[in-house]
């Protein structure tokens, strides 16, 4: 098949620091690459990628200093898409609702995978009115806000086996958090939870630029002032398997109905099980006693964290390659692309 897939410009394709989404592209790319087809990616020019990459900005917008308005960048991206639409099969769209007006026109032709969350107020009457355009969700959970809107799969995230290596024997004795400093991915209850359980806590995450910078300088920074509670601030993806592999555990205290979680699935790669809040997609990533455990509350997450050297490290990796491979994802994609091409020749005929 002759593929597009038009990633999101805020990061690279994979990014160099943070970012979930054009991750989950560079994962996707590169198995259908590997698969044989005939892959172009529509994402910013220091990415790295075997498809064919047209470059929609100099590099990434968060990254560059220059950039004042980003809406300029994605507005070109999508006209670059439109005129060489034509060429492809399908045009996969990783950019939520920005382009849909544009490509309405030739929308069965496209599909769009939603990779944030929907509870929005201004969403229902958007995805009402684009009720034609077909969508992918990353988890069921993810799609309740808008149960009206045109689904035409649930794939859940993959990545490639090799990223996040299995780690059979972590040698750091610590408890990892991997995200964003904010009051919705839960880093206060993590430390609070490391305190109560009386284990050294290593805290990975990037801090945005505003509000999430005000919120790690009054409630986050006076708890790391003792030596059992290290922030260590963005990891790269070549450090990130260290830091999650020699974890005992990852903890991901979400207080939000997170779509996916990313960074569950990048642990248990490693063998390494995962202690995470009943909220979101949680209960369809983390298998209870089998890849982790699911609380509700700090009291609960505590004694978690007790239980989480018994689970076996190679029980947490093969449920992985099972569930949450590259692999498996490309082909559920494939399975998309090509039941939409057979919609699309059922109309014609």
């Amino acid at each position: 098949m002759k593929i597009a897939q038009i990633a999101p410009l805020a990061e690279a394709v994979p990014p160099k620091l943070y970012g979930g989404t054009e991750r989950v592209v560079s994962y996707l790319t590169e198995e259908l690459v590997r698969l044989g087809h005939d892959v172009t990616l529509f994402a910013s020019g220091d990415s790295e990628t075997s498809a064919r990459l047209v470059a929609c900005s100099p590099r990434a917008l968060r990254l560059d200093p220059t950039v004042r308005d980003p809406l300029a960048h994605l507005a070109l991206m999508t006209e670059r898409v439109r005129q060489h639409a034509h060429q492809f099969d399908i045009l996969h769209f990783h950019l939520e609702h920005i382009h849909l007006p544009l490509f309405r026109p030739m929308g069965r032709k496209t599909v769009t995978t939603m990779h944030g969350r929907l509870d929005g107020a201004e969403l229902p009457e958007l995805y009402r009115e684009f009720s034609d355009m077909p969508l992918i969700s990353i988890s069921a959970s993810q799609r309740k806000p808008l149960p009206f809107a045109n689904w035409v799969g649930t794939v859940h995230h993959g990545l490639a086996r090799e990223v996040c290596p299995f780690n059979p024997a972590p040698r750091g004795s610590y408890f990892a958090f991997l995200g964003r400093v904010s009051p919705e991915k839960g880093v206060e209850r993590a430390i609070e939870i490391a305190r109560r359980a009386n284990v050294r806590l290593r805290i990975a995450a990037k801090i945005d630029r505003g509000a999430d910078e005000e919120y790690f300088n009054e409630r986050i920074a006076p708890a790391l002032t003792t030596p059992d509670v290290e922030f260590v601030g963005e990891v790269n993806e070549a450090q990130k398997p260290a830091f999650l592999g020699n974890a005992t555990a990852l903890l991901f205290p979400i207080d939000w109905p997170e779509p996916f979680g990313l960074a569950m699935i990048e642990a248990m790669s490693c063998g390494t099980p995962v202690i995470a809040w009943r909220n979101g997609a949680v209960p369809e990533v983390v298998e209870e006693g089998r890849t982790g455990f699911i609380v509700e509350s700090i009291e609960q997450a505590v004694a978690a964290v007790g239980r989480a050297a018994s689970l076996a490290r190679s029980g947490v990796r093969s449920r992985f390659e099972e569930r949450f491979s590259a692999a498996r994802m490309a082909q559920d994609y494939l399975a998309v692309y090509r039941a939409l091409g057979r919609r699309r020749a059922a109309i014609a005929a």
